[in-house]
């Protein structure tokens, strides 16, 4: 067949094709004559179509025989501890972390009362995230622009939200310091519009290290170039959080602000010694419940750390059976527990109260929701997005778990005191992510965490990080 017909061949079938497509795939005047038929043969309420149309889904669908009182007695509660606050930020990661820092320091001294600067810690988080998206430019900078690792990083360049491995890289780096030696600002309250000029200058600084590498330039004269870039990004930080100490002067206090003890100089590294008392890395393990992937097996997931040369998040992925009974050991040891969840289904925010039974969609919509945990990781409609400090839970006659309680960052006014319960079916469902002492964790599935871990992509749909 000749060139000349062969095109014309091509052009027609083109032609054909697409008209196909528009009649079978998009909707026809005889598709929507259908819908509308469906509809008609199931009419709808007047009455409710106007109340959804002028009321809160929320409100209309709230579950009037789950709207009562519930219990809020615990038989296994760790000590109490003052509720904090990240405001308008996505730093719940480390509030988690640094609640289950703090407590693991009072367990241990019972009269003193402390809280960390999470300013001072989140300056040194960025500087460090803007290091990482820097270089990882830089280390794939022969690749073309649109691809997928490098828009991974131009279009990341720089969030205020983490894990757990942030916390224990971080602190142990940089040390920590008290909220009162470093308290919060504007900008690290309210993180939008600061984070938003610095990702804009990383993306320009980005292309400018392309632009370098595509030259082969010396990787003395790259690494200078970036030197003066993270100067650029510290002056920012620096103007927006403030500076960060490098000594103080601090006595412990009591819950009535009376010393401890004699004031004493610290730097930030030699204060985190005697709060914390040596390396986080290596002391925990951290769980996931992933039902979509193996049990028992572990995974790591390239590019989710916090530091260049920090600790990507490594994870075992366990059923939520393992991850109840390791969480129990250690809230009955009074230790309390980094913990994440997908904090807005099903959550009465009035009340402070998660139950899979506090809203009725279905009902109200003449329909079902019937995807399970699994289902809705894969289509991205469920997933990891908030880190609280899991410190109670409620057990039966048999040891089995009926409901939770965690410290919340979003204020003391907020649900029960600052806290939110949760029942154990709602806990099953929506919780994903455990970090949890070793000396708490089975043989078995600290084998399992010491395993070759098969490397998976940041842009799974569960490894969006806690804000």
């Amino acid at each position: 067949m000749k060139r000349n017909v062969i095109s014309v061949f091509c052009v027609v079938c083109a032609v054909a094709t697409a008209g196909a497509q528009t009649r079978i795939g998009g909707i026809s005047q005889e598709m929507l004559k259908d819908i509308q038929k469906e509809v008609v043969s199931e009419p709808v309420n007047k009455a409710l179509v106007n109340a959804v149309a002028a009321n809160s889904i929320d409100a209309l669908a709230k579950n009037h025989q789950n709207a009562g009182a519930f219990d809020t007695y615990f038989n296994v509660e760790t000590k109490k501890q003052s509720i904090t606050d990240q405001r308008s930020s996505g730093r719940c990661w480390m509030f988690s972390g640094l609640n289950v820092l703090r407590s693991n320091f009072t367990q241990k001294h019972d009269s003193v009362e402390i809280s960390f600067s999470q300013a001072y810690l989140f300056f040194w988080d960025q500087l460090e995230k803007a290091n990482l998206m820097l270089q990882g430019v830089v280390d794939t900078g022969k690749k073309p622009i649109d691809d997928q690792r490098v828009q991974f990083f131009f279009h990341h360049p720089i969030s205020d939200g983490g894990t757990f491995c942030g916390v224990s890289d971080l602190t142990e780096k940089y040390g920590l310091v008290p909220t009162e030696v470093m308290p919060e600002s504007f900008s690290s309250d309210n993180t939008d519009k600061a984070r938003s000029l610095i990702a804009s200058k990383l993306r320009e600084f980005g292309l400018q290290l392309r632009d370098m590498v595509a030259k082969d330039r010396k990787q003395a004269s790259i690494d200078k170039a970036k030197t003066r870039m993270l100067a650029q990004i510290y002056k920012m930080l620096q103007m927006t959080i403030g500076e960060p100490p490098q000594k103080f002067v601090y006595a412990f206090k009591d819950k009535n602000g009376k010393a401890v003890g004699r004031a004493k100089e610290y730097t930030p590294q030699s204060f985190y010694q005697e709060v914390v008392g040596g390396p986080l890395n290596g002391t925990f393990i951290m769980a996931m419940n992933d039902p979509r992937r193996p049990y028992y097996k572990t995974y790591e997931v390239e590019y989710d750390r916090h530091t260049y040369d920090g600790h990507n998040w490594k994870y075992v992925n366990l059923p939520m059976d393992d991850i109840e009974q390791m969480a129990i050991a250690s809230l009955k040891d009074g230790r309390k527990l980094y913990s994440s969840y997908d904090v807005g289904k099903f959550l009465d925010r009035k009340r402070g109260y998660a139950d899979t039974e506090n809203f009725d969609y279905q009902s109200l919509f003449g329909t079902t929701f019937g995807m399970n945990k699994a289902d809705r990781i894969s289509t991205f409609d469920s997933g990891s997005t908030h880190a609280m400090t899991l410190t109670a839970v409620d057990l039966d006659e048999k040891g089995k778990a009926r409901k939770w309680k965690v410290e919340n960052s979003w204020g003391a006014s907020w649900g029960q005191q600052g806290c939110l319960i949760m029942t154990d079916r709602w806990f099953r469902e929506y919780m994903f992510r455990l970090v949890v002492n070793k000396k708490y964790v089975s043989e078995k599935i600290l084998k399992a965490a010491e395993t070759e871990p098969v490397m998976v992509m940041p842009e799974d749909p569960l490894f969006l990080p806690d804000e």
